[in-house]
């Protein structure tokens, strides 16, 4: 299970780079007009965050709060950089013999990014924006 979880959070993390990398950075200023979402920008300045805080958590047995390193969610570069940072991050985390509170812990974070998924998704759609091959493949958008 353990292995699997790391797979499925990986697999999970490099479709979000996939898209931020697909997109122009033009797409990460744009909301949903009308709705109370975040823009794309926001989206995944909390999909980053949400990875610093979970590998805290993991780290150090139990949750310890949400904060965010990013500070420019709307510069393609410092997202990409954010994104390939937490990846190895949890890339290089031991997952073998995770105690049932950080294996809870785990799962929650790959719900979160996935859920994310879903909102950006919206994003795409709602701004006649295009799927990178990775998402065509993995959601058939």
């Amino acid at each position: 299970m353990d292995t699997l979880l790391k797979q499925r959070i990986l697999r999970a993390f490099a479709l979000t780079e996939d898209l931020v990398a697909h997109l122009d950075e033009t797409a990460l200023a744009l909301d949903l007009a009308g709705l109370p979402s975040n823009r794309l920008a926001g989206q995944l300045w909390c999909v980053v965050g949400a990875r610093e805080s979970y590998a805290r958590a993991l780290r150090g047995g139990r949750w310890q709060g949400f904060g965010c390193s990013l500070a420019e969610p709307r510069r393609k570069d410092a997202v990409l950089a954010a994104l390939a940072r937490t990846r190895q991050d949890f890339a290089d985390l031991d997952f073998d013999g995770l105690a049932d509170g950080q294996q809870a812990l785990a799962l929650d974070l790959l719900e979160h990014e996935v859920q994310h998924h879903g909102q950006i998704i919206r994003y795409v759609y709602a701004n006649g924006l295009r799927f990178p091959a990775s998402w065509t493949e993995r959601y058939t958008v």
